[in-house]
């Protein structure tokens, strides 16, 4: 299969033996701490086919990453040097750590083989603007670049897109995989395509739906979002979460779906609560009885059924985005019931299906089916943005040419 870039595949071709090459692997190291401890190694654990492929080797693998949003300024709380025994005890062999003070004497004194994290790149303040002194620093330090993050390749910030103009560039196993299945998944799927999409508000995603319309053949509307979409049909959703001023929007979108003869999917029946806590009282009405004083929180068991049916008829799904308020129970069970659906038809060989945001991450961990997706993306922003359709800066510097 020719891709249209590079991977580790093609560094003997370019340059030959890795073995006591400088390798600087861009990875994303942003965990989750509480109380001074990893508290979720997903991450971590994403890292280990590039690094483990690369320091097998015989390369000098040096990650690069950031962590937090320390804006040039260096302190001792989001060095990345409390991460080195952490991500140790992951990788199964020692990792050394370099400051930036004295870099290039002590990656000179790392031996094939070795894995060393660098301190955090953003405690240069040219990182994020991709400064070219900042991009020539990182360059001194290594042979080649490999970009295994695809969660920053929305930046082009100097280790995530500076770096690949400078030296010969690849991507690791992991943005390998996530672009695999971001081109089965909108680039050059298999129809019918089914997109999900969730949230609290249009205005976050008007984008990504206008984008989705063009692609998809069936795209379902949940969450928050969908009351606006109902509203733009004229359907009276009482005090439920609702961008009013977006109606007109709505009906852009609902003309552009027409257009392009991609069918949205509303809900015809929803759960209904006066109050939003945790287990109130509910009512599962037609979407035409809900009263002025309810809000709509989840979609009903009918919907549910019927996009049921709509997934078993198509090959492939993009999802991003709860369909109701799924934190708060029981405004998870139509989330957790299609995702549930979706999984049994993946793993029965019929659909091909990629997840990816936060929310939606927890969601299908939440129903307990985010192993049996084809592709679940922890990338936040960069899916969302590939969502979009707009090129991102650090898989474009990667690409053949």
């Amino acid at each position: 299969m020719t891709r249209a870039f590079k991977t580790l595949d093609d560094i003997g071709a370019e340059i030959g033996d890795v073995r006591g090459k400088r390798v600087l692997v861009r990875e994303d190291l942003n965990v989750p701490m509480q109380h001074g401890a990893v508290s979720d190694d997903t991450r971590l654990r994403a890292t280990l086919p590039t690094v483990t492929e690369l320091a097998d080797k015989g390369a000098i693998v040096l990650i690069l990453a950031h962590f937090g949003r320390p804006k040039g300024t260096p302190s001792a709380e989001l060095s990345l040097k409390q991460l080195v025994e952490p991500y140790a005890n992951v990788l199964g062999r020692p990792v050394q750590y370099v400051d930036w003070e004295g870099d290039a004497a002590a990656v000179a004194a790392l031996a094939p083989g070795d894995v060393a994290i660098l301190e955090n790149t953003r405690f240069f303040g040219g990182e994020q603007k991709n400064d070219p002194a900042v991009v020539d620093r990182f360059a001194a330090l290594g042979d080649l670049y490999v970009n295994d993050a695809f969660s920053a390749a929305h930046r082009a910030h100097a280790s995530t897109e500076g770096l690949a103009h400078k030296l010969p560039a690849f991507a690791g196993r992991a943005m390998e995989a996530e672009l695999d299945a971001l081109d089965k998944a909108l680039g050059n799927p298999e129809h019918p395509v089914a997109a999900v999409v969730g949230g609290a508000k249009v205005s976050t995603k008007l984008d990504v739906l206008k984008h989705l319309v063009t692609k998809v053949d069936h795209l379902i509307i949940g969450g928050g979002m969908a009351n606006t979409f109902l509203a733009a049909r004229g359907v009276n959703v009482g005090k439920s979460l609702c961008e009013h001023e977006l109606t007109g929007t709505a009906d852009e979108i609902f003309a552009a779906a027409d257009s392009a003869n991609c069918t949205i999917h509303l809900p015809y029946d929803v759960v209904v609560a006066k109050e939003f806590r945790a287990n109130p009282p509910i009512r599962t009405v037609n979407v035409h009885e809900v009263a002025a004083d309810e809000m709509i929180l989840d979609i009903g068991p009918a919907a549910t059924e019927a996009l049921a049916d709509v997934l078993k008829n198509c090959r492939t799904l993009v999802w991003n985005g709860p369909l109701g308020a799924f934190e708060t129970p029981p405004f998870d069970t139509a989330t957790v019931a299609l995702a549930k659906t979706a999984a049994a038809l993946t793993k029965s060989g019929s659909l091909v299906s990629v997840a990816g945001g936060g929310d939606t991450v927890a969601a299908l961990n939440q129903a307990g089916v985010a192993d049996d997706f084809t592709f679940v993306s922890t990338a936040g922003g960069a899916f969302l943005e590939w969502m979009e359709g707009k090129d991102l800066p650090g898989v474009a510097a990667l690409s053949r040419g």
